[in-house]
């Protein structure tokens, strides 16, 4: 038995890289909580996609913006597969935020494996709030890196340590 299933908790797991997190990112969570009754947020390595923030300082900063959520959100950090993780925890559900079609064309592929690799657990997709439609981790950086206010896109705590990258 998994985690989730001997509690008899619905859990849910949000993943993604969070480098840095977004308003986007922090509205898709806030939508998602009300869904589960936990939520884990997986924060990936994923060295592959060569991260501005190392694993820890993201899994920090997505601890300070879901603070307020409560023990209903837990953040923690995974290199594993994800449907291994999500089996970890005892999720039966992964939460995907969308923002645009070109989102629903990767997310639809990596639904599609993954259902392959458990059926038993559930894909659901979350349309980004219209403001933050355009908001990407990797815009964020660009924009702060050529001198551009990155206010309307992160917390300020989160622009705080993204300047501060961006300085050295």
């Amino acid at each position: 038995m998994t985690a989730g299933q001997s509690t008899g908790q619905r859990v849910g797991l949000y993943p993604g890289t969070f480098d840095p997190i977004t308003n986007g990112h922090s509205d898709i969570i806030g939508r998602a909580v009300k869904l589960v009754d936990k939520l884990v947020i997986g924060v990936a390595r994923n060295i592959g996609k060569a991260p501005m923030f190392t694993v820890d300082e993201r899994v920090e900063m997505v601890r300070e913006a879901v603070a307020p959520l409560g023990d209903r959100v837990e953040v923690r950090p995974f290199d594993s597969l994800l449907m291994h993780f999500a089996q970890e925890i005892g999720a039966g559900v992964i939460i995907r935020g969308l923002r645009a079609v070109a989102d629903f064309e990767y997310e639809f592929q990596m639904t599609a494996m993954n259902q392959q690799l458990n059926r038993d657990i559930e894909t659901v997709f979350l349309m980004a709030d219209p403001r933050h439609q355009a908001v990407a981790s990797r815009l964020v950086k660009e924009i702060a890196q050529l001198g551009g206010s990155i206010a309307p896109f992160v917390a300020p705590q989160v622009a705080e340590r993204l300047l501060g990258k961006v300085r050295k």
